[in-house]
């Protein structure tokens, strides 16, 4: 598995164990410091000591290129908290496909709405149901009455103090 982090942080890790060795610690010491296994550190060495500096060099990431820059992933993520209804759709459920859909719209990148679920996994968004509410409910008709009838409906504790029940 790969270590995280840019290539360039791998290229500073590897040249930083070479140059410590050169300085004359212990594999095991600069193993430790940089949490690697001691055979990584010997790997690392003979590559310095076969190919030179280039040896140490990072290189590209093996793999096919990211279709969304940085920016546009992140105004994919952005479209995710707004309605679906906002964008057009008929339903407050956003899926796999309308954003796939949404994002060939907007940047004209075709995507696979099946890899798009985990791609969204992967950015924290899992697939939500949208709240359930009755057609009838009115937010100003609630509001109403927990401001006139919800206070004179309460029970009121008695001001002349606690009773037993």
């Amino acid at each position: 598995m790969r270590t995280p982090g840019s290539p360039a942080e791998l290229e500073h890790r590897r040249r930083l164990a070479v140059a410590r060795l050169n300085e004359g610690y212990s594999a095991d010491e600069v193993a430790d410091f940089l949490a690697v296994s001691v055979r990584t550190v010997w790997r690392w060495m003979a590559s310095a000591r076969g190919d030179g500096p280039e040896g140490l060099s990072a290189r590209p990431v093996p793999g096919r290129p990211r279709k969304l820059t940085t920016n546009q992933e992140k105004v994919v993520v952005r479209w995710l908290g707004d309605s679906p209804l906002e964008h057009g759709f008929a339903t407050e459920l956003w899926t796999a496909a309308r954003v796939a859909q949404l994002i060939e719209q907007e940047f004209g990148i075709t995507f696979n709405p099946r890899y798009l679920s985990s791609w969204l996994r992967a950015r924290g968004v899992t697939p939500q149901m949208p709240q359930r509410v009755a057609r009838e409910r009115d937010p100003e008709q609630i509001q109403r009455w927990l401001a006139t009838d919800w206070p004179r409906i309460k029970k009121r504790r008695d001001a002349r103090g606690p009773h037993s029940s």
